[in-house]
Order: structure tokens, then sequence, then C-alpha cells
């Protein structure tokens, strides 16, 4: 089947309309015509090749929402009309402990990427969500039980929302813990909404005075300055856990200082340039850790989906046309967005 999509063919040329082949239906396969799909800072690393391995032509995309249009005939959890998401994965080996655990992420083999992973379907890697439909396994389906009227909100849920969660909730982020969220972009802002949902003390770190008030409405209890050394040295040896979405190089000391006795800095932003290495002695004395951490398995993906669903969380979004996506780019790249640009895309068709 042939359908509309937005792509590039090199990674120094912009992103253009584009026809793509997707798949016929096989049995386990689920047919999704896709109302909306999210814009990840992922997106634009791999379509400028900011990241090794970007295939081409690269059709970005992996925070995508829509509806049922077809099934398999071995397919039972999904009919035709059913809220569905699709997030960063579209297989997987499923046959390591990671995915007896319900940890696709972390398979061994390592899983298929919704865009730019290996794939028997042409041209021969995975194509994403800037696309009219998209045909994926059963397996990787995720049930969206929102209101109608959020569906645009929910799809930066299924990259931001459970990249944020997945260590909110391994690292027990709850009641009586004093949670700290580095960064107040398309992954912060999720992790603040997150964190103050689970019941943490949430603690938000800005660079940016500006965005003081802003953190506070997204439910942080308190807002530092890191550029504020007084502000940073009164809550020294003080937290729990701190979730550090940064996706560029910086200090790391300035954080792991704050954690308490085996508190955990753990890192989910994938900077272009090495983090400075960072001081031992401090990880060593108070035996801190600094850990990382990468999207969500599918099962608490789905746990984290209906979660907001009962909370009535969703994401902050700028709704942008498809026509639109480069001039979005040039804004994310100067953190000009609050908090996450959602593709439209009905506008394909134009």
């Amino acid at each position: 089947m042939s359908v509309k999509a937005y792509g590039a063919y090199a990674a120094d040329k912009p992103l253009e309309a584009i026809d793509i082949e997707r798949r016929p239906v096989g049995a386990h396969d689920v047919q999704i015509a896709i109302a909306y799909c999210g814009v990840c800072h992922s997106d634009l690393h791999q379509v400028r090749s900011e990241w090794d391995g970007t295939l081409y032509p690269c059709v970005p995309g992996h925070e995508i929402v829509g509806h049922v249009t077809a099934v398999g005939d071995h397919v039972s959890t999904f009919k035709v009309g059913d809220a569905v998401g699709v997030g960063c994965m579209v297989d997987s080996c499923q046959s390591c402990a990671a995915c007896d655990e319900g940890l696709e992420q972390y398979c061994e083999t390592g899983f298929t990427g919704t865009y730019n992973g290996p794939t028997a379907d042409a041209p021969g890697h995975t194509l994403g969500g800037y696309s009219q439909s998209i045909t994926v396994k059963d397996d990787f389906v995720l049930k969206i039980s929102h209101a109608p009227e959020q569906l645009a909100a929910v799809a930066p849920l299924l990259c931001a929302g459970i990249t944020t969660w997945s260590p909110l909730r391994h690292w027990k982020a709850g009641p009586g813990k004093k949670v700290g969220i580095v960064g107040i972009g398309g992954l912060g802002h999720m992790g603040v909404k997150l964190a103050h949902a689970l019941g943490a003390h949430v603690v938000a770190f800005t660079t940016s005075e500006s965005k003081r008030q802003d953190a506070l409405a997204l439910g942080a209890h308190e807002v530092i300055v890191s550029r504020n050394a007084d502000e940073m040295a009164a809550h020294a040896g003080s937290f729990d856990f701190i979730l550090n979405t940064v996706a560029a190089s910086h200090d790391l000391d300035a954080f792991t200082a704050l954690l308490k006795r085996d508190g955990t800095l753990t890192l989910v932003g994938v900077p272009e340039h090495a983090h400075p290495s960072p001081n031992v002695a401090a990880l060593i004395f108070r035996r801190r850790a600094i850990a990382g951490s990468l999207i969500g398995g599918i099962a608490e993906t789905q746990e984290m989906l209906d979660f907001c669903a009962e909370k009535g969380i969703t994401s902050e979004i700028e709704m942008i046309a498809i026509q639109d996506i480069e001039a979005a780019y040039a804004r994310m790249q100067k953190s000009d967005v609050k908090y996450r640009f959602v593709i439209d895309n009905a506008t394909l068709a134009r």
C-alpha cells in the first residue's frame, strides 16, 4: 500500500514529501491510520546523521497515535476503530531474558526501532510516523483510553512519557521521596508531571529564572536555578533520586553532590559530545550512583498510558503542519517550544 510521508534522502537535505510502501496486513499485524505524531529530538539527531548509522530515505517519528483500520486473522486484542499508539519499538527477538521480563528495550540482540531499524519490508529499514499509515505487529501496539479530544497530546507520551516514567518507577519515586528533574523541556516537563502524580516531593532544575513559574505550574513543589550556587548548595545531600533529561554535555558533579547516601542520578538524554568525567570520590564516599535509562518496555508503556488516562495527564504540545517540520526543528534546537511539537498528519494530504 502506497502512502504519503515526509522524509530525507541525505543528512544535508531537508525533509520533503515522499511516497512510501506499507506491507500488507499479516496474520499478527495491526494497520493504523496515523492521526498525530510527536516530534522528538532524536528525530532530528537521526535524520541529520548526528547519530551513527542513519539509513536513507529516513522517515522519522516514533510518537504515533491513531486508529486501527485493519487487523490480521490472529489478532484478538484490537479491532477496527480502536484508538492506539506506537512508540519507539516495532519488534524484538522475544527470546532473551530481557524480553521475558518485559524489558524489550534492553533486548540482547537489539530491538527494531520504529524507524531506521532493520526489516524485510522495503526499503530494508523501518519508516516512521511522519506518514499517513503504519503496519505493526500486534505485540507492539498500545491501547489508548484517554478522551478522543486528548489524542494529539497523548502522542508524546509514547516517548517522552515512557522515557521518564520507566526510571521514576524503577527507582521508586513516590511518597516520602525527594525527586529532582533536571531540564524543563520535552522530557523534563513530563518528568515533573509524572513524579508529582506518583506522590514524590518534586524539585525542578532549570538554567533559566524565566521557567520558574512554568515548572511550578507543571507540578514542581520547588524550583532551583542551577546557575545559582546558593540555591544548589542549600539542597546538598538531600535527594533520593535525580532524573537528568538534558541532552547536552554538562558537569554532572553539580548534581551528584545533591544526592543522599545511596542516591542515584539517572541520565536519559544522549549528548552529542561526552559529559566531563565525574568526580569519583563524590560517588565512593556516599555510595552514590550515576545510571542510565532507555525508553521502556511495552508492558510498562501500557502501564504509563493507563496511569496517565486515570490521572488526566497529557503532554503540553504545539500542533504543526508537516510542511513546517524544518522550522520546528530549528525552533527545537533553540528550546523554543512548550514543550513538544506534534504533527497533524492530516496535513500530509495537502
